[in-house]
């Protein structure tokens, strides 16, 4: 699927987390400005926020949102599991009926299938990092969401300018690999850089985005199922908003990064629905290509 912010298990930031608060100062039930400050600058787990912020009470939440920012889970709890869950196997689900209603014949049959299994694969690192947070599990989840970033770009590529100089899509494919092992290997070896992962994939992403809705406002009067990919695209944008926005938790479970996953279900279903209405288009058109000649 079109993407215009990182793709399934990235967050926003820098994957801070919270960590056990500090023992309340004498008398006061909270602790103190200085070492609350501390706990909440260090990378570790957040969930001991949430007893931290009911054992103090009202005295100290007002403290804990006085000139900070406010606290988030960025996905790494079970709301964004189970979303990732559900678009994973939305992915799965519609590679099948992509394959049953599609013949193999389909110029674009290879592509869209690759991209459904890289996208299926990048949901389930996703799903077992929300789950289960480790350097590893982090490093498999932000990996396999750039690769979904750029194969979504080599498939626009292929679809929009490919098919017509086919000897082209071989070099824009290694070009393609020659980054993402590029990008693995230096936040691997190099430092593990959140700022950069963001900015590189913000970047892909949003030409991307405008590569794809420049095609489907051109091709819109002869295509008439272009419209499908144009919402996906367009509403991944307004989506990714949702990943600026901070603010508390609702019921300390759905957090901006649980919001985002869970409004990307429908998009992922819509747009495996254009990929095979316009794999069966191709298919058709080739055919009457055939005939004439």
């Amino acid at each position: 699927m079109p993407t215009a912010l990182p793709g399934p298990g990235e967050g926003g930031g820098d994957g801070s987390q919270f960590v056990p608060l500090p023992p309340p100062s004498r008398g006061s039930g909270c602790a103190t400005p200085p070492a609350l400050g501390t706990a909440l600058s260090t990378a570790a787990g957040r969930a001991t926020m949430t007893a931290s912020m009911s054992a103090c009470g009202t005295q100290c939440g007002s403290m804990c949102r006085a000139g900070r920012r406010v606290p988030q889970f960025h996905g790494k709890e079970p709301a964004s599991a189970f979303a990732s869950l559900l678009n994973g196997l939305a992915s799965f689900v519609m590679l099948l009926r992509y394959k049953a209603a599609v013949p193999p014949t389909s110029p674009m049959y290879p592509t869209c299938v690759a991209f459904a299994w890289v996208s299926v694969n990048a949901w389930f690192w996703s799903t077992v990092f929300h789950t289960r947070d480790t350097a590893l599990t982090e490093k498999l989840d932000y990996f396999c969401a750039s690769a979904v970033v750029l194969h979504s770009v080599y498939l626009c590529w292929v679809r929009t300018m490919g098919l017509r100089r086919p000897a082209l899509i071989g070099v824009f494919r290694a070009f393609l690999l020659l980054f993402l092992a590029c990008h693995i290997s230096y936040l691997t070896l190099v430092r593990f850089d959140y700022g950069y992962n963001m900015a590189a994939n913000v970047a892909i992403g949003l030409l991307n985005l405008l590569w794809w809705l420049w095609w489907c406002l051109r091709n819109r009067p002869r295509l008439p199922h272009v419209w499908k990919c144009a919402v996906v695209v367009l509403l991944l944008q307004a989506g990714a908003l949702l990943e600026l926005l901070d603010f508390p938790p609702l019921f300390w479970v759905l957090d901006a990064h649980a919001l985002w996953h869970i409004s990307t279900v429908p998009l992922n279903i819509l747009f495996y629905s254009f990929l095979v209405d316009d794999s069966l288009y191709l298919l058709k058109a080739n055919s009457d290509l055939s005939k004439a000649d």
